[in-house]
């Protein structure tokens, strides 16, 4: 066998694979059917995936044996499985699924074609030449589809191509610190397209390599999570797919794919021998994401006794979360099917996270005794970290923009204002119409996440009129704590100020505990108000909606000075000191 470049060697797999790679007249490539194209179970297959250096004097086993793994090395012989436990056996059926091709998958006569795209889905960040084959109306339709969140897909016409549907995906960006979650999102990506093709009664998809320089995944560990997750999905939904066509455009994918590829589908007994001692220690669930011993569920036996004990076990239903500060139950709904894929998989060593733990418990438990001692009430949780807080800010702001929460904002609790005497915008709580004892916390929290969102991306500022709110109950700290972080730590970051109109001592004595105990950063910068003309100062009139009793209310506590409001023409003026 003659030496030759990476593409003449997969052109030359077959007679149709030369055809299929060869140019068009005027450069442009025809349309390649499937039957032009080389399958993984072909014969000329096995010739083509074998080492330049060993084809002409080692067999096919050798020659698999000579490519060396990065990712495996000499411990992988030690990992679960070993020799003759394979992870991975033969099945033709599989085999014959699978296509291996050098080329640009929108040149490909399949059902759909998979474009890596960006969040925005814009032409500039997808795959190179898919919108100049496809023509204008690609770009004008995926600006309709409000964009694609990391790890997910959406499908559109594939206009002038020859494929039926373009499904676009959006590859994760890759860091060592968060290899787990890149990971795993890589894999939803794939898993994502493979649905959404079954989904629309499709049954051929042609992939190019989703992971991208521009996003700093290596190329290697991504060849591995495609390949074993497209593995995991043909062995569930293998019945309803008759073609995958994984398409490379560069030499060292192509090779990478040649070498990984008996690993996940071996073509005979040999093969599943050799992937059994070189596939890595890890790889993947059922669906081929990461797996987590630390997230496993784990169901221990009762102690003993208990089984024989006649007190009845309490229904999950009947059982509050104790980490809310919210006293939910667990019938409501489920925050964990809103996790972002991306973030599901953030994990640090497990010991320094126990060690984390133990001491954020420890310090809230120091904090709880004491605000519970001065009557502050349950300080909930410990403190998160910033990965926690976003995910849990996620999680509310998914819930919250899936929900119809108009009860919510009839009650006027907060609202939208105008903007400060320095342009920042600013948010209205009226302390009084916080009615706790028929109020829904947990919808009202939603309802909180979902308005704050807008204002808190940039500086701005909160206006609380605790006018009269005196007369009504008030939320402990616990249930302050955990608003807090549910807003994230962007509120905390770019709120400039909260001004609290008429505080009254308990109101002092409240906020002094919260910089104690909550979020002295953020109670810190409370700026009370005894007066309106005072607010004036910092945010004007005509930026706020003010409620009639608050005008009285600052009638009655300033002994009669202060702001009069016309009742009939809502005119505002100021009452004289004498």
């Amino acid at each position: 066998m003659q030496n030759r470049s990476p593409s003449a060697a997969s052109a030359s797999a077959s007679p149709t694979a030369a055809a299929a790679m060869a140019p068009g007249v005027g450069g442009v490539e025809p349309a390649v059917t499937l039957d032009q194209v080389p399958r993984w179970s072909d014969p000329d297959q096995r010739i083509s995936s074998l080492s330049p250096t060993a084809a002409g004097s080692e067999t096919q086993s050798s020659s698999f044996l000579s490519f060396s793994d990065p990712l495996t090395g000499d411990d992988a012989a030690a990992g679960p499985g070993g020799r003759g436990a394979s992870r991975f056996p033969v099945d033709h059926e599989i085999n014959s699924k699978i296509y291996l091709w050098r080329g640009h998958p929108w040149n490909l006569e399949v059902d759909a074609v998979v474009n890596s795209t960006n969040e925005n889905l814009d032409e500039a960040h997808s795959s190179p030449g898919l919108h100049a084959a496809a023509g204008p109306g690609l770009a004008e339709e995926c600006a309709t589809l409000g964009g694609c969140r990391t790890g997910m897909a959406k499908m559109t016409n594939a206009y002038d191509l020859p494929a039926r549907k373009v499904i676009h995906t959006v590859g994760p960006k890759y860091a060592v610190k968060y290899h787990t979650a890149a990971e795993n999102a890589l894999s939803h990506c794939y898993r994502s397209c493979l649905e959404l093709l079954i989904e629309n009664g499709l049954e051929s998809i042609a992939t190019g390599c989703i992971y991208t320089e521009a996003k700093n995944y290596p190329r290697e560990p991504a060849a591995h999570v495609a390949i074993r997750t497209v593995r995991r999905f043909l062995e569930k939904q293998k019945d309803k797919i008759t073609a995958i066509v994984f398409c490379t455009t560069s030499s060292p994918d192509t090779e990478i794919y040649k070498r990984l590829l008996p690993l996940y589908f071996p073509r005979d007994k040999p093969e599943e021998e050799i992937a059994a001692l070189k596939l890595p220690a890890d790889v993947g669930d059922e669906n081929g994401e990461t797996v987590i011993d630390e997230r496993k569920i784990r169901i221990k036996p009762l102690p003993a006794g208990a089984a024989n004990s006649k007190t009845p076990i309490p229904a999950l239903a009947d059982i509050p979360l104790p980490d809310s500060g919210l006293t939910r139950r667990r019938n409501s709904f489920k925050l964990d099917s809103y996790l972002d894929p991306a973030f599901m998989s953030i994990i640090k060593d497990p010991d320094l996270r126990r060690k984390e733990q133990w001491e954020k418990s420890a310090q809230a438990h120091k904090g709880l005794n004491l605000a519970n001692l001065l009557g502050f009430g349950d300080l909930g949780s410990p403190p998160l970290s910033a990965a926690e807080e976003y995910s849990l800010h996620s999680r509310y702001l998914a819930k919250a923009n899936s929900m119809n929460l108009s009860d919510i904002a009839e009650m006027k609790i907060i609202y939208r204002g105008g903007v400060d005497s320095e342009g920042r915008a600013v948010m209205v709580v009226v302390g009084a119409h916080f009615l706790l004892r028929c109020l829904d916390l947990e919808r009202f929290v939603l309802y909180v996440a979902k308005e704050f969102e807008p204002l808190i991306q940039k500086p701005y500022s909160i206006v609380y009129f605790h006018s009269a709110a005196s007369l009504q109950p008030q939320p402990d700290l616990g249930f302050m704590k955990r608003l807090q972080q549910i807003l994230g730590r962007k509120h905390q970051k770019n709120l400039h100020a909260i001004y609290v109109l008429h505080p009254t001592l308990g109101l002092r004595t409240a906020i002094l505990a919260m910089q104690l105990f909550v979020d002295g950063e953020v109670w810190k910068k409370v700026v009370y108000v005894d007066r309106l003309v005072q607010l004036f100062r910092y945010v004007p009139r005509e930026q706020l909606t003010i409620p009639d009793f608050v005008f009285q209310h600052d009638l009655e506590v300033n002994g009669g000075k202060g702001i009069i409001v016309d009742p009939r023409t809502k005119h505002v003026y100021q009452r004289p000191s004498g």
